[in-house]
């Protein structure tokens, strides 16, 4: 492992496919795969690409691990729970899960600066077993029922949030929505900004991005965002959005999914190879975040793998978390230097975090 650079991925629904996939991520990928084949009840059944022995093998060393449980409101047809306790108590089942991989010696959490230096130091020389870092982030802000649960989330170690997921919520307007954030939206952000909880940008639909990052005066980051250049389509950023936040210092996390990297991909009829969907698609997306920014400190790795999709619905070229490892070379063959490329793979997440988590 040591001839492989570290990788830090900015977006992993890992709690998410173990309580609701019923994963056990300490299974290598193969194993998972068999042990769904025939399974129908989730879209992406036997093509997972993540799990913990991957992510080792792969020197994913750090992630931003996710925290999910969307609040829907009566008369709102989409995925989620009926109230935000029960959102809340999702997100609760899906923290206890992260505290037994710690327990099991799987994963390690990183809650400040501390943290983070011995973990970089214990990934200096890894080995199969070497824990796997995260930053707890929480994706939707819904299950927050209110701010005394914001603080009680902080003082368990989450230091991000992602204000909405898709359609509307209760703090701000996602994917496929529109509007504002509004007077819980503006507590949410005040609050945030006042324990130095990290504002995930990513979901928010035009005008609540706008009003939370005019708002917002903390850092900020997009875990995981494609360009609206490439797909134009309300999830992706759009040039004027990405060049903000590289003036706010931001990162932007470049994500696998399908969808986001081509236009007019169908959910389970399209097919990566004959839509011609690889890791050069990634390298396309970094590559332009780079060339608005002026430099390589803004763009990065968020996978989002997993994320309610796998091999039927990422780069054809990526069996597993592991074929990350592709992506160094492919941005050589495009002029990238040593440096930028080790920005992008890991050091632009963990230069941020040394800046704004807690020391």
């Amino acid at each position: 492992m040591l001839d492989k650079p570290l990788i830090f991925d900015g977006h992993l629904d890992l709690a998410m496919n173990a309580l609701e996939w019923n994963r056990d991520l300490r299974w290598k990928v193969e194993d998972i795969r068999k042990s769904e084949e025939g399974m129908t009840d989730k879209p992406d059944r036997a093509n997972g690409t993540v799990s913990l022995p991957s992510m080792r093998e792969g020197h994913v060393g750090f992630c931003v691990a996710t925290q999910i449980g969307r609040y829907v409101k009566r008369g709102n047809n989409m995925r989620g729970w009926k109230s935000p306790q029960q959102a809340w108590a999702q997100t609760q089942g899906q923290l206890a899960w992260y505290k037994t991989m710690e327990e099991a010696g799987e994963m390690i959490q990183i809650r400040n600066c501390k943290d983070l230096e011995k973990h970089l130091q214990l990934w200096e020389n890894p080995s199969e077993n070497t824990a796997v870092g995260y930053i707890l982030s929480l994706e939707g802000a819904d299950s927050i029922i209110s701010m005394k649960y914001l603080e009680k989330a902080f003082n368990y170690g989450l230091r991000a949030i992602g204000p909405a997921h898709y359609g509307p919520g209760t703090y701000a307007q996602g994917t496929d929505s529109t509007g504002g954030i509004g007077i819980k939206g503006l507590e949410l952000l005040k609050e945030m900004e006042k324990l130095g909880i990290i504002l995930d940008a990513t979901h928010l639909c035009d005008e609540s991005f706008r009003e939370s990052l005019d708002i917002y005066n903390g850092p900020v980051w997009a875990s995981h965002n494609n360009c609206r250049a490439f797909v134009p389509h309300n999830r992706q950023l759009s040039d004027e959005q990405i060049t903000e936040l590289a003036s706010r210092d931001a990162v932007i996390g470049v994500a696998l999914d399908a969808w986001m990297m081509v236009p007019v991909w169908v959910r389970g009829k399209s097919d990566p190879n004959s839509m011609g969907v690889s890791l050069k698609l990634m390298i396309n997306n970094i590559d332009h975040i780079c060339q608005l920014a002026g430099n390589s400190f803004h763009a990065a790795i968020g996978s989002d793998l997993d994320g309610a999709f796998g091999k039927e619905q990422c780069p054809y070229d990526l069996d597993t978390i592991a074929d990350l490892q592709k992506v160094p070379d492919k941005l050589t063959e495009i002029g990238y230097s040593e440096s930028d490329i080790q920005n992008i793979l890991s050091n632009n997440w963990i230069r941020f975090l040394k800046k704004n988590l807690p020391m």
